[in-house]
């Protein structure tokens, strides 16, 4: 199979690259540094600069990963265009590239997150659940899916992932909270009381692969574990995995003046269930939040 990967070189598309390069699957990456792809993902993957570099080579599937991080900076009115040109605009460039293909793919998995929900507060939101509030990013990634979800005009099977927080000991979220427990200045962000969908890195590449080759698999699906947890109790499952106390809050305060409306991400949550994946009886290796930890810190 030949896939067409976007945000390649970020952490989920650097391990699909390895994971599907070694089944024997051809990737190609398109990149704004395609120079780099083959250092990042490995040397069989070919990066391309342009999408009109494919005119000879029929892509099976189209993986649209690509978005600026959300949480790096501060929502700037210039921020926010940078984060919707790199997901909405981008994803608008893939549709009129398929637009003009003989030979169209015939499936494309796009990315989104459980941030489309908004604050979820104590709601158990499946995917049949309506946003529940609109902030930036809650918009963002409505938007992102409504522009993904054109591509069934065009007969493609479209897939939309509302990922939630990927755990990873080789990057993410995880790699930045760690120095800080290491040195037991870790603790729970405002409250602690908000729900924080989760999910190994190793399940996010499974559930991935598995709506890929699912026939059936369509709409939206909460990439996430089964078992979300409170902020409180991920701070003291994360300092226990490191033997280290978990005690120092974030007041919720200080995030707002440092962060502005960024700092909802951070102090909202979603309580998250992957409804659509246990029906289609995908089965995670990692359900509990503990033995994840510590599969990914202890890992030799």
């Amino acid at each position: 199979m030949h896939i067409l990967l976007t945000g390649g070189t970020g952490l989920i598309g650097t391990h699909l690259c390895r994971y599907w390069s070694s089944q024997g699957h051809r990737i190609t990456v398109w990149s704004r540094h395609p120079e780099r792809v083959p250092l990042r993902c490995g040397a069989g993957v070919k990066g391309i600069g342009a999408l009109e570099e494919l005119r000879s080579e029929p892509v099976d599937a189209v993986i649209n990963l690509a978005g600026a991080s959300i949480a790096q900076q501060p929502w700037t009115r210039h921020r926010r265009g940078v984060l919707w040109a790199s997901r909405i605009a981008l994803t608008e460039q893939l549709l009129a590239w398929l637009d003009v293909q003989p030979q169209r793919p015939r499936v494309l998995i796009s990315g989104s997150a459980v941030g489309w929900y908004g604050d979820g507060g104590e709601r158990q939101l499946d995917e049949n659940a309506p946003p529940v509030s609109e902030d930036f990013a809650s918009q963002l990634c409505i938007a992102w899916e409504e522009t993904a979800q054109r591509a069934e005009a065009l007969g493609l099977r479209v897939v939309l992932l509302r990922t939630g927080l990927v755990l990873s000991g080789q990057g993410g979220m995880l790699s930045h909270l760690v120095k800080p427990f290491r040195l037991g200045l870790g603790g729970p962000i405002g409250n602690g009381r908000q729900w924080m969908p989760w999910i190994h890195i190793a399940d996010q590449i499974a559930l991935i692969d598995f709506l890929l080759h699912s026939e059936t698999a369509r709409g939206p699906y909460n990439a996430c574990a089964p078992r979300p947890v409170r902020n409180r109790e991920f701070a003291r499952r994360l300092g226990k995995a490191l033997h280290r106390p978990a005690v120092l809050p974030v007041p919720a305060l200080v995030l707002r003046a440092c962060l502005g409306e960024l700092s909802g991400l951070l102090l909202g949550g979603q309580r998250a269930r992957p409804m659509k994946l246990e029906e289609a009886g995908f089965t995670f290796t990692f359900h509990d939040l503990q033995s994840a930890l510590d599969d990914l810190l202890h890992r030799p």
